[in-house]
C-alpha cells in the first residue's frame, strides 16, 4: 500500500485526485490519502444536491458544493475536519464493509487517549457522538472507502449549511445538531493544532497497513486537474436537473439509507422516474430506471420489469418485493 498526501485543500481537486487515483494509477497497489479542504459541503453521489443545501447562506459565506463518487449523506468540510480516503483491491463487493477501514483510526485515535467506536451503518463515535462519517464506492473489483473526522470544525457551520432531515435530528437548530455530532479535539488530553493530529494519524496509518510514500508527479497532478475541469467544477455534476414529478415516494430503509423516489405517471404509465437520497448502492440508479419507464405503475407490470434485475445493487439492502411495495404504497 502507498500513501498519498495531497497538495491542495481545494475541494474539486481533492475529489478529482481521489478518482485520479482509483482510475490512473496502478491497479497492483492499494492507496490511502490524507487531505483537508476549504470550506465546503461534499453531497453523496445520488443526493438531489438543491434539496440538502441551504443555498442562500452557501452563497453568502463563499462555501463550495461539489458532488463525490460515493452514496451516503451530505458532509461539511474545513480546515479543521481531516479526510481519509482508502483505494484496496476487494474482489467482488458484498455487503458494504465500513470497520476493516474505521479500524486503523480508532487504533490512531486510542495512541492519543481517545476511546472511539464504530457505529450504525458508516459511522464512527465517540461517548455515542459522531465524529466520522463514511462512504463507499466500488468499480471492478476495487473500492474507495473515504472517511470524515471532525477535529476541529465549526460545528454551528453544519446546521446553517445543510439542509438536517428532520428524521436524523429532533430539531434543525445548531443545539439539536451539536448534541449528535463532536470534534475530536474536544476529548484530547493535550490541546494540540489539527497539523498534529495528521502528524500522529499519518504514523498509525502507516504503521498499521504497512505503507510506503508515493510522491505524485506532475503527470498525476495534471491528470487530476483535467478531471476536475471536466467534471468536478461543472455544475452537471455537483447540481445536476432533478426532473419535474407529480408522484414522491420515500422511505428510511435499515443499513441503506434515505430513498426518494420522484415519479411522472400519465394514464397510469410511468413515463420519467430518478430516484435520490443518502443511500448506498453499487451501481448507478440510472439503469433501473430505465427499466421501470414505459411500465404500468401496477405490481405484475413492474414485476416483470425488475425480473433479473438485482435491486440490491442499486440500494443496499432493499429486495425486490420491498422495493415495489414503496414504489406503489
Amino acid at each position: 500500500m502507498y500513501y498519498i498526501e495531497s497538495p491542495s485543500t481545494d475541494p474539486h481537486f481533492n475529489l478529482a485526485l481521489e478518482q485520479y487515483i482509483f482510475d490512473a494509477l496502478d491497479k497492483a497497489h492499494d492507496y490511502c490519502m490524507l487531505w483537508r479542504n476549504r470550506n465546503a459541503i461534499v453531497v453523496g453521489r445520488f443526493q438531489n444536491t438543491a434539496a440538502e443545501i441551504n443555498a442562500a447562506y452557501v452563497k453568502k459565506h463563499g462555501i463550495s458544493v461539489v458532488r463525490r463518487l460515493s452514496g451516503g449523506g451530505a458532509v461539511y468540510h474545513d480546515l479543521g475536519n481531516v479526510n481519509f480516503t482508502f483505494i484496496v483491491r476487494r474482489g467482488t463487493p458484498g455487503a458494504f464493509d465500513f470497520a476493516s477501514f474505521c479500524g486503523p483510526v480508532v487504533a490512531a485515535l486510542a495512541s492519543l487517549g481517545v476511546r472511539a467506536e464504530i457505529s450504525g451503518r458508516n459511522d464512527m463515535t465517540i461517548n455515542g457522538r459522531k465524529f466520522s462519517g463514511n462512504a463507499q464506492y466500488y468499480k471492478r473489483g476495487r473500492v474507495m472507502h473515504h472517511g470524515t473526522i471532525l477535529y476541529d470544525s465549526d460545528l454551528s457551520v453544519v446546521a446553517e449549511a445543510l439542509v438536517v432531515p428532520e428524521d436524523k435530528f429532533a430539531s434543525k437548530g445548531i443545539t439539536s445538531v451539536r448534541s449528535r455530532i463532536t470534534n475530536v479535539k474536544e476529548h484530547m488530553s493535550a490541546d494540540i493544532p489539527v497539523e498534529c493530529f495528521i502528524a500522529v494519524l499519518r504514523e498509525a496509518l502507516i504503521r498499521e497497513n504497512r505503507m510506503f510514500p508515493y510522491a505524485l508527479s506532475s503527470e498525476d497532478l495534471q491528470g487530476a486537474s483535467a478531471l476536475q475541469h471536466k467534471v468536478y467544477d461543472t455544475w452537471e455534476w455537483n447540481y445536476g436537473a432533478s426532473p419535474a414529478y407529480n408522484i414522491r415516494k420515500e422511505q428510511r430503509i435499515d443499513g441503506c439509507g434515505k430513498l426518494e423516489i420522484h415519479m411522472n405517471v400519465e394514464r397510469g404509465v410511468i413515463t420519467d422516474i430518478a430516484f435520490f437520497g443518502d443511500y448506498f448502492g453499487r451501481e448507478d440508479s440510472k439503469g433501473l430506471a430505465d427499466l421501470l419507464r414505459g411500465r404500468r405503475l401496477e405490481r405484475a407490470e413492474l414485476e416483470t420489469a425488475c425480473a433479473g434485475a438485482d435491486i440490491g445493487v442499486y440500494f443496499h439492502n432493499l429486495d425486490v418485493v420491498r422495493f415495489l411495495d414503496i414504489l406503489l404504497e
